[in-house]
């Protein structure tokens, strides 16, 4: 389980770069903070994002990529396109055996299957790495793009919960999902991340 690891062990788990056929995945640094912060710095965006506060500033920006940067219970990897950031994409441990998928992209990249291809990525990876046999996600009941995206990667609906949404701030009605390592297993058809140093 992700609580038994060391830190030294995380860190090696955590990959450079994962490939996908289109994207690249990396972990973002401070060299990414003015991007990061035009990408986030969407309401929409937000609204659709539990932890994103609205505005998003180039100091939340920093102060995420220096979180990111100390070991923890998250992976998280920004989204490239044509050496572009699109959007983020990673992996939340913090809760033992409940670990949790979350991901966004900014509005001029929605709807050309970044989503979709980024998050098979970061599945393929967490499932890869660790030994949870469950992964779970969450998706807005008015935001049903994200939805197909989770269902596309063969999660299945769970129940609906109220979850707090930092740029709402306020609670509103969530899809609750979750994949099984045996389903993951069956639905490899899909293009495989492929790790790179």
């Amino acid at each position: 389980m992700l609580q038994d690891f060391s830190s030294a062990t995380l860190a090696e788990a955590r990959p450079g770069v994962v490939a996908t056929e289109r994207l690249t995945l990396r972990r973002p640094t401070l060299a990414d903070v003015r991007t990061i912060a035009q990408l986030a710095n969407d309401r929409r965006v937000a609204e659709n994002t539990r932890r994103l506060p609205h505005p998003y500033s180039q100091d939340d920006a920093v102060a995420f990529v220096r979180a990111t940067a100390a070991l923890g219970s998250e992976t998280v990897f920004l989204i490239e396109h044509d050496t572009g950031p699109v959007g983020m994409v990673g992996i939340d441990c913090s809760t033992p055996d409940n670990a949790e998928l979350g991901y966004w992209l900014g509005v001029e990249h929605w709807g050309q299957g970044f989503a979709t291809e980024a998050a098979r990525g970061a599945i393929d990876f967490f499932f890869e790495e660790f030994e949870d046999e469950h992964l779970y996600a969450g998706a807005r009941v008015t935001n049903p793009a994200s939805r197909n995206v989770l269902e596309k990667c063969g999660f299945q609906w769970s129940g609906v919960q109220l979850h707090r949404f930092l740029a709402l701030g306020s609670s509103t009605p969530v899809d609750c999902f979750r994949l099984s390592r045996g389903v993951w297993a069956s639905l490899k058809s899909w293009s495989s991340a492929r790790r790179m140093r």
